[in-house]
């Protein structure tokens, strides 16, 4: 096929799939809706909730307690008809109640499965650093390989699936900070900061009563999730977008190579699942948007809440009080922009 023709059927191509993107965006301003009847502001962690489910991706939440956090999430899953387990993680807590055992039925002589929380579309783990380690490797297994093994059977756990960890903040009195190579399985990692004056009076007006939050009705289905997954599969990524993300990572990982001089403030880099977890959320970033391709800002806007878990400082920037944050957004600001 000469080259203009190919040129022209990909444009085509791509012109389909920015309008399937467009009518099938349009459930997220429902979902957005539904959710601002519970959750007062915070459109920057429900967007990032929505962007992990439609990039398969988990999501790690950080924040000091009482930032709705956990609401949040269980209004997500109402919100996507979703069924939902909230697994609270204390420091006595065993891989067994996370994930089921096998009973022994002395009538029949034989074992029985009795599954655990994490089988469920959307599992919240409040408050995971509160967990010994063995109960986070066996959340994270689960996460890494969709499945479960109880006895000699090796069960898949339901489509989609998603988990949601809150975590609050290192400096509180009884947590354990998850192991970098167990906090690299989440796609993002979300500071989740305090409301506004405005919203803190509006949650006062909306809250301050001793009835529970009334449960939201239904906006999406699991099925819409996974066409829309489908869909952002299919969104356009360009040659100069791929070789953005790729240059954003190399430079937390070879900084003086892209001129920055970061080195004495770089212990480790991110990892490659960085460039695949940058690119699927820059494409959901998109999809948001209404969009069948990737631009430039989508990366920039989402790329600090991939990056900032997988960039670990060193002492002589802790001692400085640099954290991976800044060092991010220095990266962002040194790489050139396509």
């Amino acid at each position: 096929m000469p080259f203009g023709e190919r040129s022209q059927t990909m444009d085509s191509g791509a012109a389909t799939v920015n309008d399937q993107v467009r009518q099938a965006s349009a459930f997220a301003y429902e979902l957005r809706e539904a959710m601002a009847g519970v959750i007062v502001g915070q459109r920057y962690l429900v967007d990032r909730l929505l962007i992990g489910m439609l990039a398969n991706g988990h999501v790690l939440l950080e924040g000091v307690p009482g930032l709705a956090k956990t609401l949040a999430v269980k209004t997500l899953s109402q919100a996507v008809s979703a069924t939902f387990q909230r697994v609270q993680f204390t420091p006595d807590l065993l891989p067994a109640d996370l994930l089921g055992t096998l009973i022994y039925n002395p009538r029949e002589g034989e074992f029985t499965v009795k599954k655990g929380p994490i089988f469920a579309q959307i599992v919240l783990a409040d408050e995971i650093n509160r967990a010994p380690a063995k109960v986070q490797s066996a959340l994270l297994e689960a996460m890494q390989e969709r499945q479960v093994t109880l006895g000699d059977e090796t069960h898949a756990l339901p489509e989609p699936f998603l988990v949601l960890a809150t975590q609050n903040p290192i400096e509180q009195e009884g947590t354990y900070p998850l192991p970098e190579a167990q906090v690299d399985r989440f796609m993002l990692k979300l500071r989740v900061g305090y409301p506004s004056r405005e919203e803190e009076r509006q949650i006062l007006d909306r809250m301050a009563t001793t009835a529970a939050p009334a449960p939201i009705a239904p906006v999406v289905t699991p099925d819409e999730i996974l066409g829309a997954r489908r869909l952002v599969d299919q969104i356009y990524v360009d040659d100069k977008i791929k070789d953005y993300v790729v240059d954003l990572v190399f430079a937390t990982r070879d900084p003086a190579a892209a001129g920055l001089d970061l080195a004495p403030l770089i212990e480790y880099g991110a990892s490659p699942r960085a460039t695949l977890a940058l690119t699927l959320a820059a494409k959901a970033h998109a999809f948001l948007d209404g969009r069948g391709y990737v631009t430039p800002q989508d990366v920039k806007s989402i790329g600090p809440d991939v990056l900032r878990h997988r960039v670990i400082v060193t002492y002589e920037a802790e001692a400085e009080d640099v954290d991976a944050d800044a060092v991010v957004r220095r990266v962002f600001e040194g790489v050139p922009v396509p």
